[in-house]
């Protein structure tokens, strides 16, 4: 391996860490520090040129090229591949009067977000500022605006990318239809994406926040909670998270976050079953800016170990409400179940298909040693047969363990397997979530 790697940092003119290396384990950690990730070595990429340049001596030298702008989703399949990072490539450019913007694959979230807040629009970003854009699209994207605009990945009108030649080429709906489908949810096996150019939409009022209660209250939250998504409009997002923090934390807790499309006093009128609860502990709704998105459910911006497991629920019935109440507890340190539906339910040309399923459970523990994974994994799988799953999971809220089949339809497994025999057909390009790990 190391004659490989002779050449490869004169190949490239960012920065190259190879085995041995100072460094070398910091560059190849992925988010989730529960994952171990085995690497050849690790390209931070200065230029859309760097990456090209990485493709063909990655195709020449038989490596494979496994690109993580942020690190999340990884999976540790990554055995013989060098992992590319491409956090430099970080231009944001918005058109508010076309309500366009183009983002480099280094883009985060909450940057692309306050860039748009700006001019009154949005992107369709999910509950984390630190997770790239790019890396959101390739997996379909759930946002908080989705059930009024649908997957981020419908929001893509061409991609910027490098083939499995170390060729870049525009891909777009007529330029290249095969591969602009498989980008817009199929994850990152088939080109590397080096910038995307992307809808945006208005939104010049945003109302939203968390409302939190000591865990007492959790069935009462989690009925108000489904009662409020019964005749919410598609503006109007609402998740339940039921959280279990040990000590020297608060301990156990009822949240519901919510964010809304329009002004606070309709806002708060559309939610006003919350008003009649029991005093929360504290009520941070409020009228915000689109940049302030990743404040509501304050998720950690920095690694941490942690085990996840996510379902799709076909319904949200008292057997379901009953479970997920008395399920959500340590040692899972959340339980957090998402609104779906409104344009999410509509056709879309992409792999993930319209999602049906009007509800997403989402937990995740923080093991301590394998005893404690093993322990937080049982507890999940035990919640998981109470629930009303159908058996299919949104593709970036899949485990280290699962694969695409476990997320798209069989259909678009087997079409992502035809593109990816024609575009990379020396299987150069390695994703967390491969469609060579499908079994044919």
């Amino acid at each position: 391996m190391s004659t490989t790697l002779e050449h490869l940092t004169t190949s490239v003119r960012g920065r190259v860490w190879r085995p041995g290396d100072e460094g070398f384990d910091a560059a190849r950690r992925p988010w989730n520090l529960a994952v171990d990730q085995e690497v050849a070595a690790v390209v931070e990429a200065a230029d859309a040129d760097d990456v090209a340049a990485l493709v063909r001596y990655a195709a020449q030298a038989g490596l494979r090229v496994a690109t993580q702008p942020t690190g999340h989703g990884a999976t540790g399949r990554t055995s013989g591949s060098v992992l590319l990072r491409t956090g430099r490539l970080d231009a944001v450019a918005v058109d508010p009067s076309a309500r366009r913007a183009r983002v480099g694959a280094g883009v985060r979230s909450g940057d692309l977000q306050r860039a748009a807040a700006a001019h009154g629009l949005t992107a369709l970003p999910g509950s984390s500022p630190v997770v790239s854009v790019a890396g959101v699209v390739l997996g379909g994207g759930l946002s908080w605006f989705s059930r009024a605009f649908g997957w981020a990945a419908d929001s893509v009108l061409s991609f910027e990318v490098v083939d499995a030649g170390g060729t870049a080429r525009t891909v777009d709906a007529d330029s290249d239809p095969d591969l602009f489908w498989a980008l817009r949810g199929g994850g990152g096996d088939f080109a590397v994406v080096t910038a995307i150019d992307l809808r945006l939409h208005p939104a010049p009022t945003v109302f939203g926040g968390r409302v939190l209660w000591a865990g007492e209250h959790r069935a009462a939250v989690a009925t108000a909670f489904a009662e409020l998504t019964r005749d919410a409009p598609p503006e109007l997002t609402l998740w339940l998270s039921l959280l279990d923090i040990p000590a020297p934390g608060p301990g156990r807790l009822a949240a519901i976050d919510l964010t809304f499309l329009g002004p606070e006093t309709e806002g708060r009128a559309l939610t006003a079953a919350i008003d009649r609860l029991p005093t929360p502990l504290s009520d941070g709704r409020r009228t915000m800016s689109a940049a302030e998105l990743g404040e509501i459910t304050a998720e950690p911006t920095d690694p941490s170990p942690g085990k996840q497991r996510a379902e799709l629920l076909t319904r949200l019935d008292d057997a379901a409400l009953d479970a997920l109440v008395v399920g959500a507890t340590a040692p899972l340190m959340l339980v957090q179940l998402r609104h779906l539906g409104g344009a999410l339910g509509r056709p879309t040309d992409t792999p993930h298909g319209p999602l049906e399923e009007p509800y997403a459970v989402y937990s995740i523990g923080v093991p301590k040693d394998r005893a404690e994974a093993e322990a937080i994994a049982e507890r999940q799988a035990a919640l998981a047969v109470q629930l009303p799953a159908s058996g299919r999971k949104p593709l970036t809220f899949l485990g280290s363990t699962e694969v695409l089949a476990d997320a798209l339809p069989a259909a678009s497994v087997d079409r992502l397997r035809r593109i990816k025999d024609a575009v990379d057909p020396g299987h150069v390009f390695r994703a967390n979530h491969s469609v060579l790990d499908v079994p044919e």
